[in-house]
């Protein structure tokens, strides 16, 4: 069976475009094939730097993810931390790629231009290296990545061909794969941009823990244009047809099937806030039960971390073996 890695930083609310876009994807493809999901918090310290946020943020995370539907029987949930490998074989991978090849890293451009005047961690730099330990750990076949990540797939399967090359073959290359297509979901005040936990103001973005009221509101306030017509034109009218979108990602209908029962953009906002707040209402009731029994939720994670140990420290002596390590 084709095993495929998906992971996820705890840093941020959940939100509708998270959920639409690409974890309501992971549920369903948790049959189709051997599903492994890290919560990363190792990377998550490359912009954490207030105590106890941190743990927190990955329980909330972790509460969700089986809230939405991953089960611990069949996909393979853990926390980046919990299984020690990854530092171990992250140390291993720093040492198989070169500084220039981390130089050219785009993201580590973009993020530490954008930080210029505040601390930059060296984790930014070396993150590649921990990704790469992430992903080669589990013997992983693909990796579903949108374009903005293809260039880490890049990097992991040269550092693994150097592995390989050097020390005899020991990983399994992976591949970067288009993920399923998900509902694009774009911010409620800002419809041209997609809706981002990284965006100046919430009021366009819907969490997932966001009350029913609150949900209301802000599909209420959700920009359209100055024109009545509801038409699905996602160049002409991207509030509108934003609108559509989720309804129909919530009602399994399509956008333009549904255009066509609406003159008004009144009886739309409330009809997708009213889809919005009843696709969430199962997902809360189990994300705050979760919640309130921390016991449970960490017996899964505990659950999930061993399950995902037994491969990585198989990949891992593995890889310490070929590389003459002296053996404990």
């Amino acid at each position: 069976m084709t095993r495929v890695l998906s992971c996820i930083q705890p840093t941020g609310d959940v939100h509708l475009g998270n959920y639409l876009g690409a974890l309501r994807n992971w549920v369903s493809g948790q049959h189709d094939a051997e599903v492994f999901h890290g919560i990363v918090d190792l990377h998550a310290l490359t912009v954490t730097e207030a105590p106890e946020v941190l743990g927190k943020a990955t329980l909330s995370l972790a509460a969700m993810l089986f809230a939405v539907g991953l089960d611990p029987d069949v996909a393979t949930v853990f926390v980046q931390s919990h299984v020690t490998e990854h530092s171990q074989l992250g140390w291993m991978m720093e040492c198989t790629v070169s500084y220039g090849e981390l130089s050219r890293m785009t993201q580590f451009k973009d993020k530490s231009a954008k930080r210029e005047a505040e601390f930059i961690s060296a984790g930014l730099f070396t993150y590649p290296a921990l990704q790469a330990a992430d992903i080669l750990l589990y013997d992983t076949d693909e990796v579903p990545v949108g374009d903005d990540q293809r260039q880490h797939i890049e990097i992991t399967r040269d550092i693994a061909i150097r592995f390989n090359h050097r020390f005899g073959d020991t990983f399994v290359l992976p591949k970067a794969v288009t993920p399923k297509s998900g509902a694009r979901v774009m911010d409620l005040q800002d419809p041209t941009s997609k809706m981002s936990k990284s965006a100046t103001t919430d009021s366009g973005l819907i969490s997932l823990l966001d009350e029913p009221a609150a949900v209301l509101k802000k599909f209420k306030r959700a920009v359209t244009d100055s024109d009545s017509e509801v038409r699905y034109d996602r160049a002409e009218k991207p509030g509108v047809s934003n609108l559509l979108e989720i309804l129909a990602a919530c009602t399994g209908e399509t956008a333009e099937a549904l255009a066509t029962r609406y003159s008004q953009y009144g009886p739309l906002k409330t009809d997708a806030g009213e889809a919005v707040v009843e696709l969430l209402r199962p997902i809360q009731a189990r994300y705050h039960e979760l919640m309130t029994d921390r016991g449970e939720l960490q017996s899964l994670l505990r659950k999930g971390a061993g399950k995902a140990r037994v491969v990585a420290a198989a990949t891992l002596a593995r890889a310490q073996a070929n590389a003459g390590l002296l053996p404990a």
